[in-house]
């Protein structure tokens, strides 16, 4: 149960309590389904005293009245209003019949049992007054014990008055609500005549027939056309995001690729460069092995103090052929080879 609800139920009346916790779990009652038993007197009340929450004994009777086509917000949050205006208060809501409001209105989406029915599943109704009438009278104000009739502020002309609620505003029982901007029920309406179009296809997409929409023929055809076409753009829009969300993840593939090669590469290079670079590894081991060749290949010198051997005393050391290089010291130029030749040739005419 709602809180708030029950608060503004604390009364006396055992009849009352039963009716406010009737409301709580099942639909409010009409009024020609129960009768109002009144067991105090019914002393009229001013706003002061029904906003200090007078009299103890029964609540404050507040009457509400409308036509509630198409129920919406805007008719809740007035409702709402009227149910909370005092302390203590027990909420009665007149609906007017389908004859009447044609008459003084217009034509109604939905019919009187409807809308009668939509208003007794509102939490803020304690009761529902069918047939309700278009201006109120004070016979029908001592018959259901009103003490206040909520409705907003705005001047109501109709049925040839300028305001239906003049007589309840002299009286002092008038107490306003405020309208709700933004919603009524002749916004509704507008919407669905403004896009007839757009709901005359719906419902035939839902399964309704021409006939039961009062569609022609030529227009029942070119609604479907127009669904097959609807669904078509559909089905391309969701080829297209389909192919927009391939499209991405080849994107993240091909760029974590593309990172993944050049980490890759980077590591190839400096591989590549640790072993071949300037103080690679094969540098170094090409030098290595250049040095143990060259040590292979060449001859070893003889120690400086290594014993000569003897000569005979008789023969003379003969003197080193001029033919002879020094393979320690090859000539540095052939200028200088050709010099040494040239010396020689004269030391071979000399001798002869």
């Amino acid at each position: 149960h709602s809180p708030g609800k029950e608060k503004a139920h604390i009364i006396n009346s055992p009849r009352t309590k039963l009716l406010t916790l009737w409301t709580l779990i099942a639909p409010a009652p009409f009024a020609d389904e129960i009768s109002c038993q009144c067991q105090a007197p019914h002393e009229k009340l001013t706003i002061t005293q029904a906003c200090l929450g007078t009299p103890v004994d029964r609540p404050v009777r507040v009457y509400a009245d409308g036509i509630f086509d198409l129920f919406h917000s805007g008719h809740a949050r007035a409702l709402m209003q009227a149910k909370t205006l005092f302390p203590n208060s027990y909420l009665l809501v007149g609906v007017c019949s389908d004859d009447l409001t044609h008459k003084f209105k217009g034509f109604t989406v939905m019919n009187e049992t409807e809308r009668y029915e939509a208003l007794r599943h509102c939490r803020y109704v304690d009761e529902v007054i069918r047939d309700a009438p278009w201006t109120l009278t004070p016979e029908f104000l001592e018959k259901h014990k009103i003490d206040f009739v909520a409705h907003d502020d705005i001047p109501y002309s109709s049925a040839g008055s300028d305001d239906v609620y003049k007589h309840i505003k002299e009286a002092g029982m008038f107490v306003p609500t405020q309208r709700t901007e933004g919603i009524s029920t002749s916004d509704i309406i507008t919407r669905i005549v403004r896009d007839y179009d757009v709901y005359a296809r719906r419902n035939l997409q839902r399964g309704y027939t021409a006939k039961e929409l009062n569609v022609s023929f030529i227009n029942e055809k070119k609604y479907r056309f127009q669904n097959q076409v609807d669904k078509m753009k559909e089905k391309v829009k969701n080829v297209e995001e389909k192919s927009k969300e391939f499209v991405n993840k080849v994107e993240e593939k091909s760029h974590d690729l593309i990172q993944k090669w050049e980490e890759k590469s980077r590591e190839f290079i400096g591989n590549f460069l640790e072993l071949f670079g300037p103080d690679g590894a094969w540098k170094q081991m090409f030098q290595e092995r250049s040095g143990r060749m060259l040590q292979a290949l060449s001859p070893r010198q003889s120690p400086t103090s290594s014993p000569t051997r003897g000569r005979s005393p008789s023969r003379s050391p003969s003197p080193p052929s001029p033919w002879v290089f020094n393979k320690a010291s090859p000539p540095s130029s052939p200028k200088a080879a050709s010099a040494s030749i040239s010396s020689m040739s004269e030391g071979d005419e000399d001798e002869k």
